[in-house]
């Protein structure tokens, strides 16, 4: 009779490709899968569709449930078997601490979640100075064409602190080149647009590419930084790199609001 599996239901942004990311640092601490023996065997899902059929193996609609808090926490989506089977073991486990407090607490479903898809969002983009100017009709038709809706739109002229707020951390770790980006950002008018579209934040970080507008031209040609950015401080633009930092931009850029359907996420936010 073989042993009990843990089945494992987690979540966060690029789930996959950090849970596999993590498995590959199991096999590089000498804890290597195998499909028999004592140590650690891992199936993992590889695709949302994966995901959601053998979710409802294991977890219930009541079972299979999170809270804003546990968002955050949760880190991918997974499934352990048995070394000798390929027939899952265990009953279903629910991490959520909401599982205790469902009735007093408001817990959203991760099924249906599943089943929406991905949800409406907006991110910011800050064409930087020069490049809109050149630029603007063929960019705003670039976005139109990847379904991008611009919800808020204004010119800036950015004050320092506002430009270092802007930069990350590793450019910040230069004070040259910090002092290059802070002069650069400041020297004239920006023009800042927030977009909505589903999976926003992800979309224009992979439409924008690396910041160096070199190594872009490597990757893709076709990518915005290749093909408006000149040096890695006149790259062209600047995008909200992570939906948090979406909402700090907006928060920052649009503290009047957006002109936008309702939207859930947004009023959770309070943008």
């Amino acid at each position: 009779m073989s042993n009990p599996v843990l089945v494992c239901a987690l979540r966060r942004i690029n789930a996959f490709e950090a849970l596999a990311d993590a498995l590959k640092g199991l096999t590089q601490c000498g804890e290597k899968p195998r499909k028999s023996g004592s140590l650690l065997h891992v199936v993992m899902a590889v695709t949302p569709e994966v995901t959601f059929r053998q979710a409802v193996l294991f977890f219930t609609e009541m079972d299979f449930v999170t809270g804003k808090t546990c968002f955050y926490q949760i880190t991918a989506t997974f499934s352990l078997y048995g070394p000798r089977t390929r027939t899952p073991l265990t009953k279903s486990l629910c991490f959520s601490y909401l599982a205790a407090e469902r009735q007093r607490c408001h817990a959203e479903s991760l099924f249906s979640f599943l089943q929406t898809g991905a949800h409406t969002l907006c991110t910011v983009l800050l064409i930087k100075p020069g490049a809109w100017s050149r630029s603007l009709a063929r960019i705003l038709r670039k976005l139109d064409l990847e379904k991008f809706t611009v919800v808020g739109m204004k010119h800036v002229n950015l004050e320092p602190d506002v430009a270092l707020g802007l930069l990350s951390s590793e450019v910040k770790q230069d004070p040259a080149v910090v002092e290059a980006h802070c002069t650069y950002l400041t020297s004239g008018t920006a023009l800042v647009l927030c977009l909505q579209r589903p999976n926003a934040v992800k979309k224009l970080v992979d439409l924008l590419g690396p910041e160096d507008p070199k190594l872009a031209q490597a990757l893709d040609p076709f990518l915005w930084r290749a093909q408006y950015g000149v040096s890695t401080v006149q790259n062209g633009f600047y995008g909200s790199k992570s939906y948090q930092i979406a909402v700090r931009d907006m928060k920052l850029f649009f503290p009047e609001g957006l002109c936008c359907a309702e939207c859930q996420t947004l009023e959770e936010e309070e943008v």
